[in-house]
């Protein structure tokens, strides 16, 4: 798998956790088009990249347990932050 196409994988995963709305992992890897064992090999690099992710039993679904956020790309220092790379968020 490219370094593309993991992150644009964690980008989403990203998403669904702060909707919470991951579901269970079984679930969730059917819903990104990868297998289980992938899913959890990408959260387990998310949380190597310290990401505070933890699985919430009550809300059946991966949640951050404080709040961060997920950038990758290029960026140019201006007054505002202008994206150079399209191909992520």
């Amino acid at each position: 798998m490219n370094i593309i196409r993991h992150v644009e994988i964690i980008k989403r995963i990203d998403q669904l956790i702060r909707l919470q709305a991951t579901g269970s992992p079984e679930n969730c890897s059917a819903r990104l088009g990868i297998s289980k064992t992938k899913l959890y090999r990408i959260i387990r690099v998310m949380k190597n990249l310290n990401a505070p992710i933890e699985y919430d039993f009550s809300v059946q679904s991966y949640v951050y347990v404080e709040e961060v956020r997920f950038k990758f790309g290029f960026y140019t220092k201006e007054n505002n932050i202008k994206k150079l790379n399209p191909f992520v968020g």
